[in-house]
């Protein structure tokens, strides 16, 4: 006999709560979908307070649906649905900044949206793209790297809060320090001040927030984070032009933005979307990067263009806008990003390349702070 979402819920209504009343009762299971012997859900609480009490609920849902006749795999993700800032913490004895901080990551956001700077932080640039796979976030851990091997103090935040991919990129997979449970001390790669939701958060959990939640996210990655002084803080966006873009740009004093693509009409579509995007959020944008550019293969050095070619310099020159790299598609790229060694950090000809954009981008930044 197949399992049905009804059996489900009333096996769930079984389950009980800390503070009374069950799952179901309290209207707590959200997306419920039945595949088969497949079952999966949301238990969404109605405040992190909620939900710091209720792994064992969750785990008790997962006993006794998997003893239920039919139900081969049970797939439960605890969520809530707004959350609070934590009181502040007085650290420990001894603990200076030893400890992981006890932070809760996901609130809704705070204050007016009055673009304001961070303290310490003269530039922010944000680097997106209308569209993911196009190596947004390769191009980000790599200019990073090539700014601060030419004298720069560079800050690199991943607010790609659903897919954080950097830490892996930058070699990091350790939770970063907090002297008050607040405040936090980011951590440090390759030359470069980082920080990631996905080092805060267990590994491989799906972070399931609606858009106010992840406003206060990417508010508290940037205020609570003691970045100190920086020339710029490369910001990593998520593809696309949603909640994270608007909240970035809205609150906080963006310097400029940056746009990936490939050459591939697709690509170029959405890219056209977040240039529109930035451009209405008053963000100027200062120039198109195009990835994946070419493929030289490194046996017999024939040039392909796999994705197209020109798209983004035909696109830059209509929009009246500098093209400003133009960047190979490489298995050296992909090894570097795995191993956590961006390949920046070599001297091959890629790693020429993304030092020249770093070079272009400081000498125009310099330029233009002199003329203040």
């Amino acid at each position: 006999m197949p399992v049905t979402k009804e059996a489900i819920l009333e096996r769930l209504n079984a389950v009980p709560l800390p503070d009374g009343g069950t799952l179901a009762s309290a209207d707590m299971v959200r997306a419920l979908q039945v595949d088969g012997g497949q079952v999966r859900f949301v238990i969404e609480a109605p405040d992190t307070a909620t939900a710091r009490r209720l792994p064992p609920v969750q785990k008790a849902a997962e006993a006794a649906l998997r003893a239920m006749d039919g139900v081969d795999d049970v797939q439960i993700v605890l969520t809530a649905h707004e959350a609070k800032a934590p009181p502040p913490q007085q650290p420990a004895s001894g603990a200076g900044q030893g400890e992981p901080p006890q932070l809760e990551v996901g609130r809704h956001p705070t204050g007016r949206p009055e673009p304001k700077s961070i303290p310490g932080v003269k530039r922010i640039l944000a680097i997106g793209s209308g569209k993911g796979g196009v190596g947004k976030s390769t191009v980000s851990s790599n200019l990073a790297v090539a700014m601060a091997r030419q004298g720069w103090s560079v800050g690199l935040l991943d607010a790609d809060i659903y897919g954080p991919s950097q830490p892996r990129m930058m070699g990091l997979d350790q939770p970063p320090m907090s002297p008050d449970g607040k405040a936090i001390i980011p951590l440090q790669s390759h030359g470069v001040k980082f920080m990631s939701i996905g080092l805060l958060l267990p590994k491989d959990e799906a972070v399931i927030w609606r858009g106010p939640m992840l406003m206060g996210a990417l508010q508290q990655l940037l205020n609570d984070v003691r970045w100190g002084e920086l020339d710029v803080l490369i910001v990593d966006m998520p593809p696309g032009t949603g909640d994270i873009q608007l909240t970035l740009c809205s609150y906080f004093d963006v310097t400029g933005a940056l746009v990936v693509s490939t050459p591939q009409d697709v690509a170029l579509l959405d890219a056209k979307k977040a240039l529109v995007a930035f451009t209405k959020l008053g963000t100027e944008v200062i120039g198109l990067i195009e990835n994946m550019s070419t493929y030289i293969c490194p046996n017999c050095g024939h040039e392909a263009h796999i994705f197209g070619h020109g798209g983004v310099r035909a696109e830059a020159d209509r929009l009246g806008l500098p093209l400003l790299a133009e960047i190979p598609l490489s298995l050296d790229v992909r090894v570097a990003g795995d191993t956590g060694k961006p390949v920046a950090l070599g001297h091959d000809a890629i790693a020429e390349t993304y030092g020249k954009l770093a070079a272009r981008l400081i000498e125009a930044a310099e330029r233009k702070a002199a003329r203040v």
